[in-house]
């Protein structure tokens, strides 16, 4: 959408890890230079620990894209899985066939492993295994890990280990009866977050790879930029990218600090003060306490009522009643077990929209298409949510990195409320922001059997629908008709539209245009987000 109006190829904020935009930090050089040394050096275990959204899959995906001729990787990333399982996907990802034998048998599993490893020390080559998410590693198969490493030679180790995780990976290797492995780690790093000249330099180095010539961030907002992401690079490319959005929707070439805070506010969905703006109160507060200090005491004794007097007055002790207490959201969430999995999520989601699920059949999206429901899969904030107001899937991840599910069915200014199977569970919006990070899963009813992008020139029944639609959200006469082509005056409606919901505005109606007009003009009955009230 915006990259034509800054003059860049490409969106440079988007969040996949595209080793072309590793920014080379001091923090992020280091690093990679240890994941680097573990391919090309002996060793036992290289340990990568880091925030969640601090770089470690960039840099991962950057380390295999300079991976030596001579190294072979094997990569985990999903390693929630059993011991057995564990030594089958190395197996796998080396490419090693294995006999009938092998399947469920770890002995002959490591065997078949231990004769690879010899044929490639053999020929010369480094055989590496990267374990991504490596705080999710049981006991049981942490220990299978350190008994890889006892596959050798008389004089250097077979397999180079690399165990790449959130913080909690550390906490893991402290145990007792982990102390071995711990005993091996022979190189530790922790990614922090980006420090403020980092972060400047790190938005500016993805400007230019998208093919920026000048500065469009403003140094003001630049400065906003780490304040409010706190030098996290995932944080600050939602933060970017919403800005940039913002300002192609203002027609503004360059970005300010106010556009910055505008989109961090979005991302968070909640207002964001600037800077100077806490100063300022509490000095403001301080003058009236001053003031009011010194008019009490021009007034003279203020305070002087007789002792007897004051004994005779009753002492009235205020009753404060205690304030509930309201469980976590990890809390909820963990209580609710079972029910944050993407059966019961779509299940709930479904049965909102008067559809059926049957859990084991197909996919939830595929169901809700053969009820005549159109299932998208998004990203974006509590403020688009809310904008929709209609009931999504949240996509979350727990501590542990362990995905979870819920129904969102309500928001207000600080909470949300979520659908947990037949569990109702309310939660702040800060809560909820620590295991959400944007993704989410929504359903409409687009009232024609295929959903196109629908531009000048159209012809059909969709530009009927869409039509109408804009006819409706604008409040015009009932009795005007919608026509079946696209002409100029409809792609003006659908500039309007745009505009006044925060889209790009190309007069283009394409899914999310389509998406956001069904809510703005939701038939009676379908299911839309519930207004919570504040302390409610």
């Amino acid at each position: 959408m915006y990259p034509t109006f800054f003059g860049i190829a490409e969106k440079p904020f988007a969040i996949t890890p595209d080793p072309r935009y590793l920014y080379l930090g001091a923090r992020h050089a280091e690093a990679l230079a240890h994941l680097v040394y573990g391919i090309t050096e002996a060793g036992g275990f290289i340990q990568l620990t880091g925030e969640v959204g601090t770089g470690k899959t960039t840099t991962i995906r950057s380390l295999l894209a300079r991976t030596p001729g001579n190294a072979e990787i094997a990569l985990i990333i999903n390693p929630r899985l059993t011991p057995i399982e564990f030594l089958q996907t190395i197996c796998e990802e080396l490419g090693i066939g294995l006999p009938d034998s092998a399947i469920g048998n770890s002995k002959e599993l490591v065997d078949q492993l231990n004769r690879y490893l010899l044929r490639a020390h053999a020929a010369g080559r480094r055989v590496v295994l990267i374990v991504d998410e490596a705080q999710n590693l049981s006991a049981e198969v942490l220990e299978q890990v350190r008994l890889l490493t006892n596959l050798e030679t008389t004089s250097q180790k077979l397999l180079q280990i690399i165990l790449i995780g959130q913080p909690e990976l550390r906490t893991l290797l402290e145990r007792n009866d982990l102390r071995q492995l711990a005993q091996r780690v022979t190189a530790r790093y922790h990614l922090e977050p980006l420090g403020r000249e980092d972060t400047l330099a790190y938005v500016r180095h993805r400007l230019r790879i998208a093919g920026a010539t000048s500065d469009i961030f403003r140094p003001a907002a630049l400065r906003e930029i780490y304040r409010l992401s706190g030098g996290v690079p995932r944080v600050i490319n939602v933060i970017c990218d919403r800005a940039l959005l913002a300002a192609y929707a203002a027609e503004q070439h360059e970005v300010g600090a106010t556009l910055v805070r505008r989109a961090a506010s979005e991302v968070f969905d909640r207002p964001l003060a600037p800077v100077w703006l806490k100063p300022l109160i509490s000095a403001l507060v301080l003058l009236m306490i001053a003031a009011s200090a010194a008019t009490l005491w021009k007034l003279g004794p203020w305070q002087q009522r007789a002792p007897a007097a004051q004994a005779a007055l009753p002492q009235i002790k205020p009753v404060v009643a205690p304030a509930p207490v309201r469980p976590t959201l990890a809390a909820q969430l963990t209580q609710a077990g079972a029910d944050t999995g993407t059966d019961a999520a779509f299940s709930q989601l479904l049965r909102l929209w008067g559809a059926s699920y049957q859990p084991g059949a197909t996919d939830g999206c595929t169901q809700a298409s053969a009820q005549r429901l159109e299932c998208v899969t998004l990203r974006g904030s509590l403020a688009q949510l809310r904008d929709l107001s209609r009931p999504a899937i949240l996509m979350l991840s727990d501590g542990n990195g362990k995905p979870l599910q819920a129904v969102l069915t309500g928001i207000g200014d600080e909470d949300v409320q979520l659908q947990v199977g037949a569990r109702s569970v309310r939660a702040t919006i800060a809560e909820l922001s620590r295991y959400w990070f944007g993704d989410y899963v929504l359903l409409w009813h687009p009232g024609v059997p295929t959903v196109t992008e629908l531009r000048s020139g159209t012809r059909g029944p969709a530009v009927r629908q869409l039509h109408r639609q804009l006819l409706q959200w604008r409040g015009a006469d009932p009795a005007q008709r919608p026509g079946t082509l696209f002409d100029d005056a409809l792609k003006q409606l659908v500039e309007d539209f745009q505009r006044e919901h925060h889209l790009a505005v190309d007069g283009i109606a394409g899914m999310e245009t389509q998406l956001s007009l069904d809510a703005a003009v939701a038939a009676p009955g379908t299911p839309v987000l519930s207004t919570l009230a504040a302390g409610a």
